[in-house]
C-alpha cells in the first residue's frame, strides 16, 4: 500500500494542502504541544529582534505530520519578515539555489523541506551562503574559468527533515539551532482536536474527540485527517454530531483500530507471528512476504510498532513482543526455553 494512501500516515496528501494551510496555527502561543521546543525558539526569537540580526540557522527534524513546516512559518511570523519555501528534490542544480538565494531580502528566512535529499553540489555551494552570507560562482569553462563571489543579505536557513541521519556532517554543523520534534501527547492531541473542529465549525463532543485522539499515532496531521473522515460518516449516517460512538463506528469503517494501528500493521505482526512462529525473523524476509519494500517496512511501519513495544530488533531480526500477541488476541505460541541438561 502506498504510504501516503494510508489514512493514518504522517505524509501530507494533496487533499491535506487546504485543510493544513486552514488549520495550522500563526503563532507561537498557538502551536500546541513541544514545549521545550516553543521555548527555546521563543528566547531565540527575541534575542534576534532585540540585536537586530537574522535568527541562527534552524534544523527541525523528526517524523512526518508533526509541525516542522508549520513552525517555520511561525517563526517568519514571529520575526516579521518573509519566508521562501521549497524542498530537497526541487532544487536540482547549483543555478536553481543561486536564484533563490540572490532573491533573498536582509533577515528574510529559507526554509528547505526534506533537506536531505538536496544534491550534494546543490549542497555544497550552500556552505558559504550559510557560514560567510556569500555565493561563489564559476564563470567561463577550461583554462579561462573564474570565480566570482557575490555577497548575500543575511537570511535564516531552516530546514527540515525526517531522515536526521541521511544529513551530511557538514551541513549538519553549520546549524546553530537542532530541534526534534516528538509525538505529541493524547492531551495535546485533544487540545488540537478541538481547535481544528471550532475553526471547521464541526460539532463534537468532547468523548467522540477523545476516540479520535487515541487513535491519531500521535500526530496533528493524522488527527486533523481522521476529524475530517468522521466529520463525513456524522454527517451521512448520523445527525451531523461526533460522538464517542459515531467515531468508534466512522474508524472501525476505516480499519483504524483502538491504538491507530490499521491493516497493513496489523498484517506485518501477523506474518512475524503467524508465518514465523514470533520470530527472529529478518526484515527481508518480511518484506517479501507483504509484498512491500523493507525500506518501507523500516522507515514506516516499524517506527510506531517499536514506539508501542509491539516489535524488537534483534540482530538475528524482528522480534514479535508478549504485547502485540496480547493486542492482536493471540496465545503465545513461542515455546518455552529449556535446557539442554
Amino acid at each position: 500500500m502506498d504510504e501516503i494512501a494510508r489514512i493514518i500516515s504522517g505524509k501530507p496528501s494533496a487533499e491535506d494542502l487546504p485543510l493544513d494551510t486552514s488549520l495550522r496555527p500563526r503563532h507561537l502561543n498557538d502551536f500546541v504541544g513541544q514545549a521545550g521546543i516553543k521555548g527555546n525558539i521563543n528566547i531565540a526569537i527575541a534575542a534576534a529582534k532585540g540585536r537586530d540580526e537574522p535568527l541562527d540557522h534552524v534544523l527541525l527534524y523528526g517524523p512526518p505530520g508533526l509541525g516542522k513546516t508549520t513552525l517555520a512559518y511561525i517563526i517568519a511570523a514571529e520575526m516579521g519578515v518573509n519566508i521562501r519555501v521549497t524542498s530537497g528534490p526541487a532544487v536540482e542544480r547549483t543555478g536553481d539555489l543561486a536564484a533563490i538565494l540572490t532573491n533573498l531580502r536582509s533577515q528574510d528566512i529559507l526554509f528547505i523541506d526534506e533537506i536531505h535529499r538536496l544534491n550534494r553540489a546543490v549542497e555544497e555551494v550552500l556552505y558559504p551562503a550559510m557560514e560567510d552570507f556569500a555565493l561563489d560562482i564559476i564563470i567561463g569553462k577550461g583554462p579561462g574559468a573564474r570565480s566570482l563571489r557575490l555577497t548575500l543579505p543575511p537570511f535564516t536557513l531552516i530546514g527540515a527533515t525526517t531522515r536526521f541521519a541521511l544529513l551530511s556532517p557538514p551541513l549538519r554543523d553549520r546549524f546553530g539551532a537542532i530541534y526534534r520534534l516528538d509525538f505529541y501527547d493524547h492531551t495535546s492531541i485533544e487540545t488540537i482536536l478541538k481547535r481544528s473542529a471550532r475553526i471547521l465549525q464541526i460539532e463534537a463532543e468532547a468523548d467522540g474527540l477523545g476516540e479520535i485522539a487515541r487513535r491519531a499515532r500521535g500526530t496533528p496531521r493524522v488527527a486533523n485527517r481522521l476529524l475530517k473522515r468522521v466529520r463525513d460518516y456524522a454527517q451521512v449516517i448520523a445527525d451531523g454530531v461526533i460522538t464517542q460512538s459515531v467515531a468508534v463506528e466512522a474508524l472501525s469503517k476505516l480499519e483504524v483500530d483502538h491504538i491507530g494501528l490499521d491493516e497493513i500493521d496489523h498484517k506485518v505482526l501477523h506474518t512475524i507471528i503467524d508465518k514465523f512462529n514470533g520470530g527472529p525473523v529478518g526484515l527481508e524476509t518480511i518484506a517479501a512476504s507483504i509484498s512491500e519494500e523493507s525500506d518501507t517496512i523500516m522507515d514506516v511501519y516499524e517506527p510506531y510498532l517499536l514506539q508501542l513495544g509491539f516489535l524488537e530488533r534483534t540482530p538475528r531480526g524482528r522480534l514479535a513482543t508478549q504485547l502485540a500477541y496480547e493486542h492482536l488476541g493471540l496465545p503465545d505460541k513461542k515455546p518455552p526455553q529449556t535446557s539442554l541438561w
